[in-house]
């Protein structure tokens, strides 16, 4: 088979894209391209009097590629949709060639092949301080097909990217509707307009019980043991690479507080304070020192009602009122036990459980398809830079 033709980066990069010092024009509304705009999808305007030195003059087709903190991928087409100055931090290495398709180009370099590439030309001590360094990507080669070709490839690879948005969009409805029906269910806990009965939390549970202090050594091949990280922002345990232990040491441990289906595991310390995650798994595992587990009293409140209430912004601000430390936030078992729960009729909160199994159902069977539809994109990613497409 022929190779597909290549392109060295340093043949496409605008090595003289010129520059311009804002603030010498402090009334002129720039565009200006950031690094911390990305995420919104749209450039910054602002005053030339706001912002504080020099930028890069881009214009309409050039692409950014982000060299700070190089293992979040970040690739730009500029829009300029107006008549505005164009602008960009110099965080960006820009691109600029009618020889390449800027959208074909983008795909190429968010994509897995050129990132292993990306990432070797990287220096600094870590976060924040790692970048990318311009004359070593300037060395990297990616595919370079006939314009026509790399329009096609483009547009392919845009539709799935564009499904794949949509898909995330829906799982964020989801979350949405899910704080919805609480609300319509329950009212807004903080101001409790309802009027419901206020119970302190150790009223509504079994057991309230984290284990020893002293952190178990880890094995290979062992007893799941979650910690705080481990309770992820989809609202789900993670068990995907989790800290093991001994049998031996489970054993030990478990005496005290072991987890159980139905069961809640709440964070207590650090970034993810005052996350709760309700167990749904029937085999065994600990929760580290970081969570403590919740065992509520079914005859006195539902879990996944309670659980709800733990993970609100209601509770989480209590969480922050009760926290010992300011460093590493580190939340007491008695501050827990002390929570103050609102606790509205049984009925409804077996109705609000109904309602978000549904919900659970939905969203599961739009996680599936976005598993799906992020296993094409990569197919279709090596298949278009391979020549394969």
């Amino acid at each position: 088979m022929k190779a597909a033709p290549t392109v060295a980066l340093a043949e496409i990069m605008a090595s003289k894209s010129g520059s311009v010092d804002p603030s010498k024009y402090p009334d002129e509304i720039f565009e200006l391209y950031s690094i911390p705009a990305f995420d919104s999808g749209m450039p910054e305007l602002v005053a030339g009097r706001q912002i504080g030195s020099a930028k890069q003059v881009v214009r309409l087709g050039d692409v950014l590629l982000s060299r700070i903190v190089p293992h979040i991928r970040r690739s730009w087409v500029v829009q300029n949709a107006n008549s505005r100055r164009t602008i960009a931090s110099g965080e960006w290495i820009v691109f600029r060639s009618d020889r390449i398709h800027p959208s074909f180009l983008r795909h190429v370099l968010v994509g897995d092949p050129f990132h292993s590439q990306f990432m070797r030309t990287v220096s600094g001590v870590g976060g924040s301080l790692l970048r990318a360094r311009p004359a070593y990507v300037a060395k990297i080669e990616i595919p370079f097909p006939p314009l026509a070709e790399q329009r096609r490839i483009a547009e392919i690879l845009d539709r799935a990217e564009a499904l794949r948005a949509k898909r995330r969009a829906a799982l964020a409805q989801l979350d949405t509707l899910t704080q919805s029906i609480f609300l319509d269910l329950f009212g807004d806990p903080g101001t409790n307009s309802r009027g419901w009965p206020i119970n302190h939390l150790v009223e509504l549970c079994r057991e309230i019980s984290d284990i020893d202090h002293k952190m178990p050594k880890s094995v290979e091949d062992g007893v799941p043991f979650i910690s705080a990280k481990d309770l992820t922002d989809d609202g789900r345990l993670s068990f995907e690479n989790v800290k093991r232990i001994s049998q031996g040491d489970f054993d030990r441990l478990a005496r005290k507080s072991k987890p159980e289906r139905g069961d809640i595991i709440y964070s207590r310390i650090g970034a993810n304070l005052g996350k709760a995650r309700l167990v749904d798994v029937d085999f065994e595992f600990l929760a580290s020192y970081s969570c403590c587990t919740i065992k509520p009293n079914t005859e006195a409140i539902d879990p996944v009602f309670l659980c709800s209430v733990l993970d609100s912004p209601f509770m989480l601000k209590q969480a922050h009122r009760g926290v010992r430390a300011i460093a590493v936030p580190d939340l007491g078992l008695n501050e827990i036990k002390n929570f103050r729960v609102p606790v509205p009729p049984k009925e409804l909160q077996v109705e609000f459980r109904q309602r978000l199994a549904a919900v659970r159902k939905l969203k599961a069977a739009h996680h599936a398809s976005q598993v799906h539809l992020d296993s094409l994109a990569t197919v279709l990613q090596h298949g278009a830079f391979r020549g394969e497409l």
